[in-house]
C-alpha cells in the first residue's frame, strides 16, 4: 500500500478532543512565578520615572523589572538594503511607547491574579505625545515621526522593476483602468494566544524556554541576540501549539523578556497572554493601500501594469523578518497569474503608533489578488468583454511552462486554465446562476464571484536571499533513525501548531521504509533535538521538512537494503521494502522483518561488515528555490438590500497543491483558510481612532466568524506534481485565505451592480454601511473610498 494519497486520519486528533493536550499554559513547575506586564494606554509618550515599589511592596510579589534592570534589551531585524530603516524593538520600552499596549515593566507574583493586581499599583511617569495612527496620517508633511531616523514614516521604500517602456505603453493603450483598493487591518486569533515558560537548568547551564511558537530557533536565536549569550544556553521547546497564523512566527518580546529573568531569578517564570493583549498588544497584518493603473488592448489583453503599494506596518520590525516582508511580497508577485508585459511597483512600509506588524497568514498575497482579479474586472467591464474570458487571455497557459514572468520569478507547471474551467462548469451545472436569479426575484440581491490565483510556496534560502534578511532562511534539515524494535523517529527543524504534521510526515517516511504511519514517530519543535531549523510558515513544512524528511528515509532505507541483502545472499539493488519486510524481489519466500533487521544491526553488529554495523540512521537537508500552488475559487452570496447582511450561499475551491499527501488534511487546511479569508472580506478588522486607541480589544468588536457565517465548501483537487519538489507536492497551508476576499468581493460587486449600474466596492472588509453607500450614496462609492 502507498500510504502518500491516503486519507490518513490525524494522529494527534484523539488526544486533542479528549483534553489530552499539552499546551504551555498547562505545563507547571514547582515555584513558579507568574508574569503581568504594565503597558503602555498611550500611543505615543515620552516615558519619565517608573516606580514599583508599591507592587513590590503588595503580599505574593517576588519582583519587578524595568527595561534598565534587564539592561535595556533590544531585538534588531536588518534587511540588508540601502532603503531599510532599522528599528530595534526593545524588550521594555526604552524612554519612549509607540503604541498601546507596548510593555514598559515586568512584575512576578506567586499567582496570576496577584501579577494582575500589582501592575495597577505602578507609578510610571507619562508625557502623551503627537499621534500618527493612519497612512495619511503618517505621510502628511507635518507628521510626529514614530522613529526620528525614519524621515516621513518610511522605514522602506522599494522601487522594482521599473520598465522604462511603461510610459509609452500607457500613452497609446487603447484602455487604461485605475483603482484604489484597501485593505484592513487584521489580528491573526489563535485559539492559543501567545505563552511562555521559562526556567533555569543549573545541571545544563541553560535557560528553557516552552513557548507557543512556531519558530522555536529563531526564538532562541532571540534571547542570545538581547541578553547577548551563547545559543547553547537557550533551548526552546514549542509543546503543542494552539494555531499561529504568522503571528507566532516571529520573536515576541514578552517571551524573550521572560528568558532573561529566568536566568536572574533562577525560579520558573510564566506568561500566558490574554485576548485583550493578543488583540491590542501583539502583531497585527495586512493593512495596505494599492493605487494601480493597468494598461489594455482592444481584445483584453493586459499591456502593462503599475503599482504603488503603502503598507501600515506600525511602530517596529518584528524579528527576524523585518517589517518589509509585506511591502516585498506585495510588489515582487503582484503579477500572479497573469503574463504582464512590462511593470512598475514602489512599495513602502510606513510606520504608525500601532502594534507591529507580523507575516499574517498569506503576507500581501490576499491583497495583491484582491488588486489584480479587480483589475480583470475592471478591464472586462471597459471594453464589454466577459471578465472570465479576460482572466483566461491573460493567464500563464498550459504550454508556457516554466514561465519566467516580468518580475523575474520563474513559474513551474500549474493548472490556471483548468481550475477555471472546471470551476466554471461546475457552477454551471450545479445551477448557480439560476440560483442566483431566483434570490433575485425574490427582492435580495445576489451574486457570483471568482478569483484566480497562485500561491508561491516553500521559499529555499534561493529565493529568500533575494530579500537580503541578514537572518536569511530557507533550507531544513531532518534525521530518520530506526531503534532496536523497527520503530522510526524523523526529526525536523520544522514546527506544526495544528496542521497534522505527525500524521503527513509520517506517511511519507513509512512509504521509503515500507512500514505503517503508525511505526513513525516525529519529533519537533525543540532545538536541542533538531539540527537549526526555520520552523513553520510560508507553506513550506511538507515540501521542505518533508523533503528533507524523505531524504533520509532513503538514506535509512539503503541502509536496510544492504543489510538484507547481506542476510538474505541477494544484491542490494534486488531488496524491496514493504509490509514491515524486506525481500527479495520477485521471491516471497526470502524476506526478513524490518525489526528483525534492527535488532541485528544495533544487538549483534559483529554479524556485519563495518560499514552497516551501529545503527540506521540519517540526515539530510532540503533546500528549494520554491514552487506555485494554484486554486480558482467561487462563491454566490446573498445580500439583505435593508440591512447590507451578506451571507455565503455557495462556496467552491479548485485546487492543485501537487500531489496531496493526505486529501483530509488538505481539504481541512482549505476550508480553515477560506473561512479566515471571508472573515478579512466581511468581518475581520483591528480599528483605531485617531489618537491610536485600539476600537478592537474584545472579541465584541473584533469579529471572528462562526460555523453560522460560513456556508458549506466544496473542495476539488487537481494534481501536477511539482519538479522542485522531492515528493510532488507543493505548500498549500495559506491558499484558502489568499483566494477568498477577491471572489468575496467579486460576488458582492456582481450583486451591486445588478442592482445599481456602476456601483462597486474595492476594499475590504465589507460591512453592512458600505453596502447601504454603494446602493444608495449620491457618487460610487470605489470614488469615495480611495480617500
Amino acid at each position: 500500500m502507498t500510504w502518500v494519497g491516503a486519507p490518513v486520519p490525524r494522529t494527534q486528533d484523539r488526544r486533542m478532543l479528549l483534553g489530552r493536550g499539552k499546551f504551555t499554559g498547562d505545563l507547571a513547575r514547582t515555584g513558579t512565578l507568574h508574569a503581568a506586564f504594565v503597558r503602555s494606554p498611550f500611543a505615543a509618550a515620552a516615558l519619565g520615572s517608573i516606580d514599583t515599589s508599591a507592587a513590590l511592596a503588595l503580599p505574593g510579589v517576588a519582583a519587578a523589572f524595568t527595561a534598565a534592570d534587564l539592561g535595556d534589551p533590544a531585538l534588531l531585524a536588518v534587511l540588508e538594503r540601502p532603503e531599510f530603516v532599522p528599528t530595534p524593538l526593545p524588550l521594555l520600552a526604552i524612554g519612549q511607547v509607540r503604541h498601546v499596549g507596548e510593555p514598559v515593566a515586568v512584575v512576578l507574583a506567586e499567582d496570576p491574579y496577584t501579577a494582575e493586581d500589582a501592575i495597577e499599583l505602578v507609578g510610571v511617569d507619562w508625557s502623551p505625545q503627537p499621534v500618527v495612527a493612519s497612512l495619511a496620517a503618517a505621510v502628511a508633511p507635518d507628521a510626529a515621526r514614530v522613529h526620528q531616523q525614519a524621515p516621513g514614516n518610511c522605514l522602506v521604500d522599494l522601487t522594482m522593476f521599473d520598465d522604462e517602456r511603461l510610459d509609452g505603453v500607457f500613452a497609446a493603450a487603447p484602455a487604461v483602468v485605475t483603482a484604489t483598493v484597501g485593505s484592513g487591518r487584521l489580528a491573526a486569533l489563535p485559539m492559543e494566544g501567545r505563552a511562555c515558560l521559562a526556567e533555569w537548568d543549573e545541571r545544563d547551564q541553560q535557560v528553557v524556554m516552552h513557548v507557543s511558537t512556531q519558530v522555536p530557533h529563531q526564538v532562541r536565536s532571540a534571547v542570545a541576540q538581547a541578553f547577548g549569550v551563547p545559543e547553547h544556553r537557550v533551548r526552546v521547546i514549542a509543546p503543542d501549539v494552539g494555531g499561529g497564523f504568522g503571528l507566532k512566527c516571529v520573536a515576541g518580546r514578552e517571551e524573550v523578556a521572560l528568558a532573561g529573568i529566568a536566568m536572574r531569578l533562577r525560579r520558573p517564570v510564566r506568561w500566558v497572554e490574554d485576548r485583550q493583549e493578543n488583540l491590542t498588544a501583539s502583531f497585527h497584518g495586512h493593512e495596505q493601500r494599492y493605487q494601480v493603473r493597468a494598461a489594455f488592448g482592444p481584445d483584453g489583453r493586459i499591456l502593462g501594469l503599475a503599482a504603488e503599494v503603502d503598507c501600515d506596518v506600525g511602530a517596529y520590525s518584528a524579528f527576524p523578518f523585518t517589517c518589509a516582508v509585506e511591502p516585498l511580497m506585495a510588489v515582487t508577485e503582484l503579477p500572479g497569474i497573469y503574463k504582464v508585459p512590462a511593470y512598475r511597483a514602489r512599495g513602502r512600509a510606513i510606520a504608525t503608533h500601532k502594534a507591529p506588524t507580523a507575516p499574517y497568514r498569506g503576507v500581501s498575497r490576499p491583497q495583491l489578488v484582491l488588486v489584480m482579479e479587480r483589475v480583470m474586472e475592471k478591464a472586462a467591464r471597459e471594453l464589454g468583454l466577459d471578465p472570465l474570458a479576460v482572466r483566461r487571455r491573460n493567464m500563464i497557459s498550459p504550454g508556457e511552462f516554466p514561465y519566467t514572468s516580468c518580475n523575474g520569478i520563474t513559474y513551474d507547471e500549474g493548472s490556471y486554465a483548468e481550475s477555471l474551467d472546471l470551476a466554471e462548469k461546475r457552477v454551471t451545472e450545479s445551477g448557480w446562476p439560476g440560483e442566483r436569479d431566483r434570490l433575485r426575484a425574490g427582492g435580495q440581491l445576489a451574486g457570483i464571484g471568482y478569483s484566480c490565483f497562485s500561491e508561491r510556496t516553500a521559499y529555499g534560502t534561493p529565493t529568500m536571499s533575494q530579500r537580503r534578511m541578514r537572518m536569511t532562511p530557507g533550507y531544513d534539515t531532518a534525521s530518520v533513525r530506526m531503534d532496536p524494535s523497527g520503530e522510526v523517529i524523523v526529526t525536523t527543524g520544522t514546527c506544526g501548531h495544528g496542521q497534522g504534521h505527525e500524521t503527513t510526515f509520517a506517511q511519507i517516511v513509512a512509504d521509503r521504509l515500507g512500514v505503517h504511519p503508525g511505526q513513525v514517530r516525529l519529533r519537533q519543535g525543540d532545538t536541542d533535538l533538531a539540527s537549526y531549523g526555520w520552523g513553520t510558515w510560508g507553506s513550506r513544512s511538507i515540501v521542505i521538512g518533508g523533503g528533507a524528511a524523505r531524504r533520509a528515509a532513503d538514506g535509512v532505507a539503503a541502509q536496510l537494503r544492504q543489510v538484507a541483502a547481506r542476510l538474505l545472499e541477494a544484491n542490494a539493488a534486488d531488496i524491496e521494502l514493504a509490509g514491515g519486510a524486506a525481500r527479495v524481489r520477485g521471491d516471497a519466500s526470502a524476506s526478513v522483518p524490518l525489526g528483525e533487521l534492527a535488532r541485528i544491526v544495533h544487538f549483534q553488529a559483529h554479524r556485519l561488515p563495518e560499514g552497516l554495523r551501529y545503527g540506521l540512521e540519517a540526515r539530510e537537508t532540503f533546500d528549494p528555490p520554491g514552487t506555485f500552488s494554484n486554486a480558482c475559487h467561487a462563491v454566490l452570496v446573498a445580500i439583505d438590500p435593508g440591512t447590507g447582511e451578506i451571507r455565503l450561499r455557495r462556496y467552491l475551491v479548485v485546487e492543485d497543491c501537487g500531489v496531496v499527501i493526505n486529501p483530509v488534511i488538505v481539504d481541512g487546511q482549505v476550508r480553515g483558510g477560506v473561512t479566515q479569508g471571508v472573515a478579512a472580506a466581511l468581518l475581520e478588522q483591528v480599528r483605531y481612532d485617531p489618537d491610536g486607541q485600539p476600537g478592537s480589544a474584545t472579541l465584541m468588536d473584533y469579529l471572528a466568524p462562526t460555523a453560522a457565517e460560513i456556508c458549506p465548501i466544496e473542495v476539488v483537487h487537481l494534481e501536477t506534481p511539482s519538479a522542485f519538489s522531492e515528493t510532488g507536492a507543493k505548500g498549500m497551508g495559506e491558499g484558502g485565505t489568499i483566494g477568498a476576499p477577491a471572489a468575496v468581493l467579486s460576488a458582492v460587486n456582481d450583486a451591486l451592480r445588478d442592482a445599481r449600474p456602476g456601483a462597486e466596492i474595492d476594499h475590504i472588509p465589507v460591512c453592512p454601511w458600505d453596502i447601504h453607500a454603494a446602493l444608495f450614496a449620491p457618487e460610487p462609492l470605489a470614488e469615495r473610498s480611495a480617500g
